[in-house]
């Protein structure tokens, strides 16, 4: 997609989440999105529709994650609670149209099946912001699926939040990491006494092939 489609999708999401907070996201249309954006029906014609839109929510909310910064010293976990967080709380103040957007997503199976991609995405760019995109013991994919069910738990935690502070969401989404974190720790384990096993063995049979 051309920088300028990028502008005027961008353009969209703005537009859909502000109208979808007196509207509702099942009565909004591309016509009206176009209106508020100041832009003409035309100039949405090669970038995509309703649909389109609501897909780019998630990555609309995912840049939040990189306007803060990160304390080299703090833990992988503390790194990744803090940049998901400024999402969470850059989500807040589109809540009403959020709310909205999720209920009628339920209702539209491709726009769920659009959402397990874009959660991957989320995932991936949170460990970016996060400084753990480099190599570890555990393959990035694993890592990726881990973190975006993080995501997804404390969405759901998010959506009945009933605090000013979020405290709902921050509880669930420090409880999905560290849950995270003990897995990943278990599964470095497993990896690596059963890579000492393989090379005990080979130097077993070695030995024996030189007697």
């Amino acid at each position: 997609m051309s920088d300028t489609n990028k502008q005027i999708l961008e353009k969209g999401v703005r537009a859909a989440l502000d109208l979808a907070t007196e509207t509702g996201w099942s009565e909004l249309t591309l016509s009206a999105i176009a209106e508020k954006t100041g832009l003409t029906l035309e100039d949405f014609h090669t970038v995509g529709d309703k649909d389109t839109i609501a897909d780019a929510v998630e990555s609309y909310f995912d840049k939040a994650m990189s306007e803060g910064s990160f304390d080299a010293d703090e833990t992988p976990r503390t790194r990744l609670f803090d940049v998901i967080m400024m999402r969470f709380e850059a989500m807040e103040n589109h809540r009403p149209a959020l709310l909205s957007l999720m209920k009628w997503r339920q209702t539209q199976p491709l726009r769920i099946i659009a959402l397990l991609a874009s959660r991957q995405a989320s995932a991936d760019w949170a460990m970016v912001c996060a400084g753990l995109d480099k190599k570890t013991d555990l393959p990035k994919p694993v890592r990726s699926t881990a973190i975006a069910w993080a995501i997804a738990q404390a969405e759901r935690a998010w959506r009945k939040e009933d605090s000013t502070d979020l405290s709902r969401t921050m509880a669930k989404l420090d409880g999905e990491l560290r849950k995270m974190e003990e897995r990943a720790e278990w599964i470095t384990r497993r990896r690596r006494k059963k890579s000492d096993d393989t090379g005990s063995t080979d130097t077993e049979a070695a030995t024996e092939q030189s007697a």
